[in-house]
């Protein structure tokens, strides 16, 4: 698949078959995402794989806030990705400085980099994904137990796509409305 299609086809994936999905193919998954950009290549996305089904209850349980369809999502991945990073490196000077007015935002932008290059490499070799912000975040912090320096980013649901849905991609905005020239 060239980057172009990959692309184009890349969905966001709700609901998954009931295959488990390879150690081997995961760590590609992440060889690949760990080429996505970063600030002065800090790098300092990390991935936590939660594939035991009752740690996926509980957060299912304890963590996803209510109104969203995170549980149903959740508990139709064979795979959770907990995406967490290394806090105070992107978008700091060496004395501990912000380089910009953006303070510690970089370390999002940096993120939601990481975050689409996993579900573009996922989606190249044959996975769906959907990435979630809804849920308690410090509960879940603590629950995983992550260490002090990460903060949790963003859970991915990673799977193969039920071959029973039809994703089309849902309208775009014209180029004429997203691109202004001075």
């Amino acid at each position: 698949m060239d980057a172009q299609d990959c692309i184009l086809t890349r969905r966001s994936v709700r609901t998954f078959t009931n295959q488990p999905v390879s150690h081997a193919l995961l760590e590609q998954v992440i060889s690949l995402a760990a080429y996505a950009p970063s600030w002065k290549n800090t790098q300092i996305s990390r991935y936590i794989a939660i594939e035991d089904p009752a740690v996926q209850q509980a957060i299912i349980d304890r963590f996803c806030l209510s109104g969203s369809n995170n549980p149903n999502i959740i508990a139709s991945a064979p795979l959770l990705i907990a995406q967490t990073f290394v806090k105070g490196r992107c978008g700091f000077e060496r004395d501990g400085s912000y380089t910009t007015d953006r303070g510690e935002g970089w370390q999002y932008y940096d993120c939601g980099i990481a975050a689409q290059t996993f579900c573009l490499a996922a989606h190249d070799l044959g996975l769906g994904t959907v990435i979630m912000g809804v849920f308690d975040r410090k509960g879940l912090e603590s629950y995983l137990q992550l260490p002090e320096e990460q903060e949790l980013m963003a859970l991915i649901a990673v799977g193969y796509p039920d071959p029973q849905l039809t994703l089309s991609a849902p309208k775009r905005k014209e180029v004429n409305e997203l691109l202004s020239w001075c």
